[in-house]
Parts: C-alpha cells; sequence; structure tokens
C-alpha cells in the first residue's frame, strides 16, 4: 500500500497537469480564432503556473532512487583550523536547517559535539518526502574563505567543513549486522551544563568493527532511546556504504567520489574580498552569499541532480 501511495503521488500530479494544459490550449485556440486579446493576461498567468508545476515534478523524477524518497541523516564536520573550521561547521548546520525548515520538513538533533566557536559536528534527521533524494549530493567537502573574526590582525582565511547525507532507512529494506561485529560504548552526555548534562551513562556510540562506521547518540536521556536511534543511524550509514561499495565498479562513480574526498571540495563559499559561492561539479554560482546562508540553496541542489542524471543514467 505504501509502495502504491508512493506511485500515485508521482503519477496523479503529471495527469491532472496534462489536463490543465490541454484546456490552456482550447482557451488559447478559441481566442486566437475569435481574436480576443483580454484572455492573454489570464492564459499567460496560467501558462507560467503551469510551467512552474512542469519544473518541480520534472525535478522529482531524477530521484527515482531505491532510498531517495526516505528521510535523511545529516552529519557536519569541522576540518582542521581550530575555533575558525567549527564556527564554518556551525554555519553550515544552521544553513540545511533553514533549508528543511523552508522545505516544511521536520528537524531532529540526534547528536551534537560543542567546541569553542561552534561545533566540532552534529547529526539531525530530516523527515519530509525526498528528503535524502535532495541532499544526497551535498555530501563531500565545503571550503569557506573570508576575513576571520577570530584573527585580531583581520587576515583572510581559508576553512574546510565536511557534509554527509545518508538516507533513514525502513524496515523494507534489510541491513544485517551481527552482534559480534559490534561495540558498543556508553558514556555520560554532554551540553551546556546545569540541567543539560546528564548523570547516568545514557549516551550510546556503535563501531562496526568491519566498516570501522562510527555512530553516536546523546540527544535522548533515555539509554535505551539512545540505543534505537543509534541503531537506525548506523544501518543507514551500512545501507549506504554497501551501495557505495557496489557502485565503485562503475568508473563514473570512482571518479565522482574521487571528486568529494577530503581536501577536494565540492562547493566554495567566498565572503571576501568579494562575495560568491560555486559549486565545482555543476558550476552553478551566485553572488548572493547570505541567502544561500540562509538556506537557500535549492538552485545548487536542482542543478546537482540534472547533472548527475545526465552524467550517469542509473543515479
Amino acid at each position: 500500500m505504501g509502495e502504491l501511495k508512493g506511485l500515485k503521488s508521482r503519477f496523479e500530479p503529471w495527469k491532472k497537469l496534462r489536463k490543465e494544459m490541454e484546456d490552456l490550449e482550447v482557451l488559447y485556440e478559441l481566442a486566437t480564432e475569435e481574436k480576443d486579446e483580454s484572455q492573454s493576461s489570464e492564459i499567460e498567468k496560467v501558462h507560467k503556473d503551469l510551467l512552474g508545476r512542469f519544473e518541480k515534478q520534472n525535478l522529482l523524477e531524477l530521484m527515482s532512487g531505491e532510498v531517495d524518497r526516505n528521510g535523511c541523516f545529516l552529519t557536519v564536520h569541522s576540518g582542521a583550523g581550530g575555533t575558525e573550521a567549527c564556527d564554518w561547521a556551525h554555519m553550515l548546520y544552521r544553513m540545511y536547517l533553514r533549508w528543511a525548515e523552508r522545505m516544511g520538513f521536520s528537524l531532529e538533533e540526534e547528536d551534537r559535539l560543542e567546541a569553542e566557536g561552534g561545533i566540532k559536528s552534529a547529526t539531525v534527521k530530516i523527515e519530509g518526502d525526498y528528503a535524502y533524494g535532495y541532499l544526497k549530493g551535498e555530501s563531500g567537502v565545503h571550503r569557506l574563505v573570508r576575513i576571520s573574526p577570530f584573527d585580531a590582525n583581520a587576515r583572510r582565511h581559508t576553512s574546510f567543513a565536511s557534509v554527509y547525507a545518508f538516507p533513514v532507512i525502513d524496515d523494507s529494506i534489510e541491513v544485517e549486522i551481527r552482534p559480534e561485529d559490534l561495540r558498543v560504548d556508553t558514556y555520560r552526555s554532554g551540553g551546556a551544563g546545569g540541567q543539560h548534562v546528564n548523570k547516568t551513562d545514557s549516551a550510546v556510540r556503535f563501531t562496526h568493527l568491519p566498516t570501522g562506521i562510527v555512530v553516536a547518540c546523546q540527544n535522548e536521556r533515555s539509554q535505551i532511546k539512545n540505543r534505537a536511534i543509534a541503531m537506525s543511524m548506523l544501518k543507514a550509514r551500512l545501507y549506504e556504504y554497501y551501495r557505495q561499495e557496489k557502485e565503485k565498479e562503475n568508473e563514473k562513480f570512482a571518479q565522482e567520489k574521487k571528486d568529494i574526498s577530503w581536501g577536494m571540495q565540492i562547493r566554495s563559499y567566498v565572503f571576501q574580498p568579494y562575495t560568491m559561492v560555486k559549486d565545482a561539479r555543476t558550476k552553478a554560482e551566485t553572488g548572493n552569499i547570505q541567502a544561500v546562508m540562509d538556506g537557500n540553496i535549492d538552485n545548487f541542489i536542482e542543478e546537482y541532480l540534472r547533472f548527475s542524471w545526465n552524467n550517469n543514467k542509473d543515479f
């Protein structure tokens, strides 16, 4: 039933769009035959609306992967550079939260490691239709160039942070995790102090020994809840890991992975001496960096989806 509902949600908008387009065509032909120019503004308005809806639906067709419709875990890690890098990681994290809020998605922070000036790392669960499909192209290294607010001499600094998006896995997709392959560590949750610091070892960290994948959750005060969330995150990471391992046989995919390795940024954000955000893969760019940092990243997401579809039909 879930699969049928998903198919209907993709088919019905196309059906409706086609019907409305046929109606508009009839209206246009009548207005042309009768030389009625009073209908022109209404025809243009309807056509513009239909075109916008067509573009939106067409974009969804680029997200046809097995888990593209699922929710998404998004993790941001600061790179080398101390306070400067931690501040940049926090700025990026805020950017994605703003974007998700604009999309109407629900947010739940699963793990956060504070650091001086910002965050060392943070993971948020984003729930909503196609959350992973939209964000899967954001994985990689993001580079910032600006005059550092932490430098008394006001020198220009370059900072890096990495972003990793992986899908929320539902029960219909099986991921095998053997108990002997799992190391479980418990510890006390950190926080801002006072009531935010747990008195018991409620935080949980799982290490998958064969792959080296590590996930942690300290969001809940209950260790049982943290274990469940951490296991969900681990299954999602393992699904993505095994999928990538399988696809490494594909030369195009292997090249793409090379392009997003640490030190090979997928996108640059320049604050000084000029303002520009530019994607290294699609060449999409904008000078309105403030809008981007406020979560207006739709153009970069859409351009990457088109870029990936055109370069890899199995994407």
